[in-house]
């Protein structure tokens, strides 16, 4: 299919950016998973000394593990077994028993053909799925975290340039006491480091014991063998060489893992996607006050019919992708971790979607780290504005004024400034007309907004 004909953007025009995604959450990806969740356990069978299969090869065990890395043929083969049959087994209409079926089909003839029938032994599908899409989720950070990362960085690279740019703030779209620009990139950079970090401990729960949670069907056939330490090692391999989302088995589950880690793992996500509208939309109404300016790119048109428009679409872009990402992930969390009794598939169609979400995530990201390549501060610009509005210090004065034990300075200042236009004149007049010492005097005299910054300059160097 050309990306052209795709119903999604995801596929279409947003292809280039998602395409390391698709590896992992395509159906072909989804396969892929699910024969190296079959193939390692059957491995572990194998390794096992109380457990009637043979011990593998070398050779052998290269084979098995020579079959995750599935062509868009051998995709279409486990789908046939699915969907229409394939050589002498009849459409299973079920996508994890014809994943069992291929495999034994792409064994058989072959040294490995005696121990086919230890392909997906004892197990349930959901033990195959949830160690399946686990794998993937742990994949798939390690697509977005470089990243998030990138503009962790970028961010804070922001902060310290313009660490000591004082700028006039805004509460409640109105002019507030002033901060520098270096600080207010800070805090949209250590909230995004907090998040990073508890997303580089999350961990998500699986399962490997069977119809409805107990190990029935395990300890049936063999009641000797410690299947919890048994789901334990199993697990470990499946972590070896993984940096992200360590998997650890849940031993009391329904047929089901009940998806709470994945939940908290997509709360996570969420977060750090609204901090980044945030981040957005400051930037957006920084560009519109021209506080901002985007650098001209050649040949670029922001309108068809204004020339002169430079518009700040990759952050009005981000907007939209990470809100969609979030819309999504609200529904996973409060989706999947119910289940009616011990199982129900509604959950399976919903997995599925995982990739979309995280798909809108990464374009979000590019697409903001873009808009900020081609950002500066308009720093003329800030100054002039914070310098029209001298009523900030009137909080420095009345506070001041508080200090020395003057009555009643907030209520002064209040008087005085209110739904006033306020120029520096004003308040000299005010503070000489006040009966304070000269000392005092000469102290509120040398306030000015530029320098009513507090610590903001040391906080970025937090």
């Amino acid at each position: 299919m050309d990306s052209l004909e795709a119903i999604s953007p995801i596929d279409g025009r947003y292809r280039k950016v998602t395409e390391p995604l698709a590896e992992i959450f395509s159906e072909r990806g989804l396969i892929s998973s699910r024969v190296q969740v079959e193939g390692e356990y059957l491995l572990a069978l194998s390794e096992h000394p109380n457990i009637n299969v043979r011990t593998f090869s070398t050779e052998e065990k290269q084979m098995i593990r020579g079959l995750y890395s599935l062509s868009l043929e051998d995709a279409a083969i486990v789908k046939a077994f699915e969907i229409k049959g394939y050589k002498n087994i009849k459409a299973t209409n079920h996508d994890v028993k014809a994943v069992e079926y291929y495999l034994k089909d792409r064994l058989e003839g072959t040294s490995l053909e005696d121990v086919t029938e230890f392909i997906h032994f004892g197990l349930t599908s959901e033990d195959t799925n949830n160690l399946s899409y686990a794998l993937m989720l742990q994949e798939s950070i390690g697509i977005l975290l470089p990243s998030l990362n990138e503009l962790y960085d970028s961010l804070t690279n922001f902060s310290d340039k313009y660490k000591n740019l004082p700028m006039l703030a805004r509460t409640h779209g109105q002019a507030a006491s002033p901060t520098t620009f270096g600080k207010e990139f800070k805090v949209f950079a250590s909230r995004l480091e907090r998040q990073l970090e508890q997303l580089e401990q999350q961990e998500l729960l699986v399962k490997l014991n069977g119809a409805t949670g107990n190990y029935n069907a395990h300890v049936a056939a063999y009641p000797h063998v410690d299947w919890l330490k048994f789901t334990e090692n199993f697990i470990a391999t499946l972590n070896k060489n993984k940096h992200f989302l360590k998997l650890t088995p849940n031993f009391i589950t329904t047929q089901i893992e009940p998806h709470d880690s994945y939940a908290e793992l997509f709360d996570n996500l969420k977060r750090i996607n609204t901090i980044l509208i945030g981040l957005d939309q400051d930037l957006w109404r920084y560009i519109s006050d021209d506080w901002i300016t985007q650098k001209q790119v050649d040949g670029e048109i922001g309108s068809s019919t204004m020339p002169h428009k430079i518009n700040p679409i990759d952050f009005e872009n981000s907007e939209g992708n990470l809100g969609l990402a979030n819309a999504l992930f609200t529904y996973f969390s409060g989706k999947l971790p119910i289940s009616r009794l011990q199982r129900d598939l509604s959950d399976s169609t919903v997995e599925r979607n995982f990739g979309v979400a995280f798909a809108h995530s990464l374009i979000g990201y590019s697409s903001t780290l873009k808009g900020l390549k081609k950002i500066s501060v308009n720093e003329e610009k800030v100054l002039q504005e914070l310098e029209k509005h001298p009523e900030v210090i009137s909080e420095a004065l009345q506070t001041i004024l508080r200090r020395e034990g003057i009555d009643t300075p907030y209520e002064q200042l209040k008087t005085l400034t209110r739904g006033r236009k306020m120029t520096m004149v004003d308040f000299e007049h005010f503070i000489n007309n006040l009966d304070i010492s000269e000392k005092l005097k000469k102290e509120l005299n040398t306030l000015t907004p530029s320098g009513y910054i507090g610590l903001a300059s040391n906080l970025v160097e937090l």
